[in-house]
C-alpha cells in the first residue's frame, strides 16, 4: 500500500471522464488499497480514483462508518434536498455551501466486482454525490453558492 499523490484544482486530470472498470486485476485491487490509505493520511471523507490521477470509475467513502468501495458506480435515484458545507481533497484549505440531494441509491460493483445497491442519507448521499461527480470530470466548485471560503488546517 502506498501514499498517492492528490491532484489539485487546475490539473486537467480533473476534468476529465474517468472510464468503466472492466475487471478487477491486482493492479486494481492496489489503486483501491492505496486510495483507502490516501483518504485516510489526508483525513478525507471520500476519495474517486481520478484524484489519484487514474481515469477509472473507482470511489472510495468513509463517513466514520468503515470503509466503501464503489466501483463503476450509477446514482440510480435521488430525493430531497440538502445544504452544507463541502470541501475536497483536490481544492486543499477550501470549503463552500453545496446543494445536494438528502436521500441517494446508488448500484455500483464492489473490489470483488461483485454488484450491490446501496441507499444513503445525509453526509453519505453528500460524500456519494461528491465523489460520483468527480467521475464526470467534475470539481463540487462549479456548484457552490456564494465564494468559496478558506478553512483552517485545524478543523
Amino acid at each position: 500500500m502506498a501514499i498517492r499523490n492528490v491532484r489539485t484544482m487546475g490539473d486537467p486530470i480533473l476534468t476529465k471522464k474517468a472510464k468503466e472498470v472492466k475487471e478487477i486485476t491486482g493492479r486494481t485491487k492496489s489503486l483501491i488499497e492505496d486510495m483507502l490509505e490516501t483518504m485516510y493520511e489526508y483525513d478525507g471523507v471520500g476519495l474517486a480514483a481520478p484524484q489519484v490521477g487514474i481515469l477509472k470509475r473507482i470511489v472510495v467513502i468513509d463517513i466514520g462508518e468503515g470503509p466503501l468501495v464503489f466501483v463503476n458506480p450509477v446514482i440510480t435515484m435521488t430525493d430531497g434536498e440538502q445544504c452544507g458545507s463541502e470541501g475536497c481533497l483536490s481544492v486543499p484549505g477550501k470549503a463552500g455551501m453545496v446543494t445536494r440531494p438528502n436521500y441517494v441509491k446508488v448500484e455500483a460493483y464492489d473490489e470483488n466486482m461483485e454488484k450491490f445497491e446501496l441507499e444513503g442519507t445525509e453526509l453519505l448521499a453528500r460524500a456519494i454525490c461528491h465523489e460520483c461527480d468527480h467521475l464526470d470530470g467534475k470539481l463540487y466548485v462549479d456548484l457552490v453558492e456564494g465564494e468559496l471560503a478558506d478553512v483552517s488546517e485545524e478543523e
